[in-house]
């Protein structure tokens, strides 16, 4: 007798690890690129998980944030979803290990960041939450019974049977292709921000699996936004730049330009914690008049041990936070857009299920709330784990198997020219001239890969919407002002 199709899992951070430990006892299979955690922009993340835990704050305040900070274009009922269920996902992700740091009381501590009211971040290991999360979802994912992970493998077509995803075309580092049979898939690929000049992202965080729903006929939601971090460390000629946790102003740090005069002041009332598409917008006009700076002096002998990442980053280019303060320039971090998903990550191709980074179920809105992103992955993530796990042996599909490529991938050269072409067109600041120029370069390049095509699809979303939302800040706009 057969063994029983597993569940496929595409991608290894936090949403697919979430969602491949809450099919238990089904069986599941996980397909990586990288090994472990290697690659996950989850293992990144630094600030930590917005959860509203504490006796003073509630999901209603949490949601109004979330809600505020997306331009209201969020839909409420995935919003009050996730924040309602904020308080089981911190006591998930304890049981599975994560020791979340917490006061001399033994309580949790709670940090605050950009566009919360109120401190409700809770962390681990100081500015090494995602990498503190990873750890313990991938041990718990090799510790289980029903979960098999592949690594180094490229997942670059999927199974169809009858229109019903059923399987994935795989590549494997020796050029050796093969065809994985399951009862579903999931893309838990994570986001587009290799696609820009710079990013926050690891590089090949690169919309490989928005790509390849997109060309299978999936539906897509919101491309067009895509929210830059305002505090990348700025080091010439590197792609992926180190991030400075938000955490940092909320510690009391504070953005500054070459005169050391405040950015922030007197342009949104929460100055330097107002939310990420605002400061941004500033941190970049800084950066073209003279440079921006972080001043995170105040911090003081504390920083190695609150922030021991942004301390170690810091150190290793001859910057002593302590004392100096560190360059930024906004960077991409993060994709409120993605595949069209309902609440339990359906898409519209029976059988291809997404979540994460990846997928836009409409939690976000225009603008993700800072340290909304862990939550969505172990919320959703294990929401589509339980429902999954109750699917039929064998897929729906009916008739004759079906295999759906994508296009080859772009050469370097290529590859650089269209990171370039996306960071000074879909940037923190848009423009109308700026986006058909990039529409037709996107055009020329797309038959040479697929990274062009998908690049098309998100600077044409953006000029279908004439004016400016969140993080997609059109300059020529009436209605709006640069901050």
């Amino acid at each position: 007798m057969s063994a029983p199709a597993p569940i496929i899992i595409v991608g290894g951070g936090i949403a697919g690890l979430a969602a491949a430990l809450a099919a238990a006892p089904a069986p599941v299979l996980v397909l990586t690129r990288g090994p472990g955690a290697r690659g996950a922009a989850s293992a990144m993340a630094q600030g930590g998980i917005a959860a509203a835990i504490d006796p003073g704050d509630s999901p209603q305040a949490h949601a109004h944030d979330t809600c505020v900070a997306g331009s209201f274009h969020n839909d409420r009922a995935m919003v009050d979803l996730l924040t309602g269920s904020a308080g089981d996902a911190i006591e998930w992700l304890q049981r599975q290990g994560v020791a979340f740091d917490r006061d001399a009381d033994g309580g949790l501590q709670f940090g605050r960041e950009g566009g919360h009211d109120r401190a409700r971040i809770v962390h681990a290991g100081g500015d090494a939450s995602g990498a503190k999360v990873m750890e313990a979802l991938v041990a718990a994912a090799r510790s289980a019974p029903h979960i098999e992970r592949r690594a180094g493998l490229e997942v670059d077509g999927l199974v169809l049977q009858g229109g019903h995803v059923c399987g994935v075309c795989v590549t494997a580092a020796d050029g050796t292709r093969a065809a994985l049979h399951g009862r579903a898939v999931v893309l838990a690929t994570g986001g587009i921000g290799g696609l820009f000049a710079q990013t926050s992202n690891p590089a090949d965080a690169d919309g490989s699996g928005l790509a390849l729903a997109l060309a299978a006929g999936a539906a897509a939601r919101d491309l067009e936004f895509v929210q830059f971090h305002p505090t990348a460390m700025a080091v010439h000629g590197l792609h992926s730049l180190p991030l400075l946790t938000e955490a940092l102003r909320g510690a009391g740090a504070r953005l500054q330009d070459a005169e050391g005069r405040s950015l922030m002041e007197g342009v949104h009332p929460l100055a330097d914690l107002a939310p990420r598409d605002v400061v941004a917008r500033r941190v970049l006009q800084a950066c073209r008049d003279g440079g921006a700076w972080l001043d995170a002096h105040r911090i003081g002998a504390a920083f190695p041990r609150a922030f021991p990442t942004v301390f170690q980053a810091c150190m290793e280019r001859g910057i002593d936070p302590r004392f100096q303060p560190i360059p930024v320039t906004p960077a991409a971090h993060f994709h409120m857009g993605g595949i069209a998903v309902d609440a339990d990550g359906a898409t519209a191709l029976p059988g291809l299920h997404a979540v994460g980074e990846v997928a836009c179920n409409g939690v976000h809105g225009a603008n993700r709330l800072a340290s909304n992103s862990l939550l969505e992955g172990v919320v959703f993530g294990r929401r589509l784990g339980h429902l999954l796990r109750a699917l039929p042996e064998s897929g729906a599909g009916t008739g004759k198997f079906r295999l759906l490529h994508r296009k080859p991938a772009l050469q370097a050269g290529e590859m650089q020219r269209l990171r370039a072409l996306m960071m000074d067109a879909m940037g923190p600041v848009r423009s109308g001239d700026g986006l058909q120029a990039a529409l037709r370069e996107c055009d020329a390049l797309a038959a040479s890969g697929w990274q062009a095509a998908l690049a098309r699809e998100l600077v044409a979303a953006a000029l279908q919407r004439a004016h400016s939302l969140g993080a997609h800040f059109r300059s020529d706009d009436a209605t709006t002002a640069l901050d």
